[in-house]
């Protein structure tokens, strides 16, 4: 929950406690014209730099990180509300790939060489240009992590606009980097959407958004008219499908922890879990008996696995499909108890249909809802029915190859969660995805491919 403060500054406060965090100054919405004009005229030498030299440059990023740890960590507990250890958690992942991430960048960096016998052609992977990316709230380390830091290694200066609601985080994070780079070749936008919209309308030549479909939508139509390149990671609401022969333990403890990570506010966070009926009553009661063990509050308290929603607004949300639910016939196996400030109680249903905007529509929230159906085929025909097309995952066995490569999500995990091994791209299909990041194939969504060719000697 953040307000903008009649000084123009925009004020963070702890969704657990309702507390002041902080306040950053309001980027001027006047002052972004300018600001993109630092950055192409910053970016002309850096993009002249060479791929080695930059990644030079950003080597020291992930030891300063380290150093930063436990004050970035204490921070998005306070702005957002995850719990401390998850917080440390997203910190020591982000650490622990910077080696690993600029390896694979110089990888995809490198030019391609063809040769057919009568043309050589190399094919260069250059900078766009002015970069403007836009981060969530969740994962306010993580994700700019994930985006900025390729767009600047591509050549890319970049205007980087934190979420609103983590804008201390997002300062600190900027500030970090900027401490290993050129002046101008990264800086900071904050603001609302009144920010963001005067940045994608900037004269930039890339954007890279994540966050909520309708959002995306509103973003690629804005870019559309003069043709700039876009990077969106949308919204997703990723089934898990529970066969017959799956190891029920195993599967519910994934769709526990995968459906209340984060107080459930995790893009491939498990929203659908369709489950065979041979196995149902024996999964539900094993869901139910681990999410009874859940301690919910403030996220710096000792034992806490679940905090706070981010802002009440999102609390009303969630709640909201849960009322609708319940009221097409949803049966609630726990929660949906009462709670106050920004807390919701962490909340199993059954008895659901798919028509249900609860299997439909993104939660972002505490909620697991447990699907029965008749065999493979129609948890797999179920898992499709929708839009999205984020993350998704299968338990089993005998078929859990087969269902795996006929769902239309764009990462799938067997008997694990969606996330690849290192090295591959985080990549969503269907409209939950334009474009992707992460691994040598990512990098290359933040350059324009050029093609050089001379006749063979």
């Amino acid at each position: 929950m953040t307000t903008e403060l009649a000084s123009n500054q925009l004020a963070s406060i702890n969704p657990a406690t309702g507390d002041a965090v902080g306040a950053v100054d309001c980027t001027p919405v006047d002052a972004i014209d300018d600001m993109v004009e630092r950055a192409s005229a910053a970016g002309v030498a850096w993009a002249a730099t060479s791929v080695e030299d930059r990644i030079a440059a950003l080597r020291p990023l992930g030891e300063a990180l380290k150093a930063h740890r436990s004050e970035l960590a204490s921070l998005i507990t306070a702005e957002m509300g995850k719990p401390v250890a998850e917080a440390e958690g997203e910190m020591d992942w982000v650490i622990g790939a910077c080696d690993s991430k600029f390896d694979d960048m110089v990888a995809g960096l490198t030019p391609d060489q063809l040769d057919d016998g009568a043309t050589c052609s190399s094919i260069y992977f250059d900078p766009y240009g002015v970069a403007a990316v836009i981060t969530p709230w969740n994962f306010p380390v993580g994700m700019p992590n994930a985006t900025v830091i390729p767009a600047i290694v591509a050549g890319n200066p970049v205007l980087f606009k934190p979420s609103e609601e983590t804008p201390l985080v997002g300062q600190r994070f900027a500030e970090i980097v900027q401490s290993v780079l050129p002046d101008n070749v990264l800086q900071v936008v904050q603001g609302d959407e009144r920010q963001g919209k005067a940045l994608v309308a900037a004269d930039v030549n890339l954007v890279v958004f994540t966050g909520s479909r309708e959002a995306g939508k509103h973003i690629l139509s804005a870019c559309g008219s003069g043709l700039k390149r876009v990077i969106l990671e949308l919204g997703g609401k990723d089934p898990m499908i529970v066969l017959a022969d799956a190891d029920l333990d195993k599967a519910a403890d994934f769709a526990v922890s995968n459906s209340f990570r984060n107080c459930g506010q995790v893009c491939v966070s498990t929203e659908r879990i369709y489950v065979v009926d041979d196995v149902a009553d024996a999964f539900e009661a094993k869901v139910v008996e681990r999410v009874l063990n859940l301690e919910v509050g403030d996220g710096a308290d000792a034992g806490t696995t679940l905090g706070p929603m981010v802002n009440a607004r999102q609390k009303q949300h969630v709640l909201g499909q849960i009322e609708t639910a319940k009221g097409a016939g949803a049966t609630v196996q726990c929660g949906d108890a009462p709670m106050d400030g920004n807390y919701v109680a962490p909340t199993v249903l059954t008895s659901l249909s798919n028509d249900m905007e609860i299997m439909r529509e993104e939660t972002f929230g505490p909620v697991a809802c447990i699907m029965r159906v008749a065999d493979a085929q129609a948890a797999l025909d179920a898992a499709n029915d929708t839009p999205f097309g984020l993350g998704a995952c299968v338990y089993g066995d005998s078929e859990a190859q087969s269902i795996a490569r006929r769902m239309t999500a764009g990462m799938i995990g067997i008997n694990r969660g969606c996330g690849g091994a290192s090295g591959a791209p985080f990549v969503g299909a269907q409209q939950s995805g334009y474009g992707f990041h992460g691994g040598a194939l990512g990098i290359r969504q933040f350059t324009q491919a050029r093609v050089v060719s001379r006749p063979r000697d």
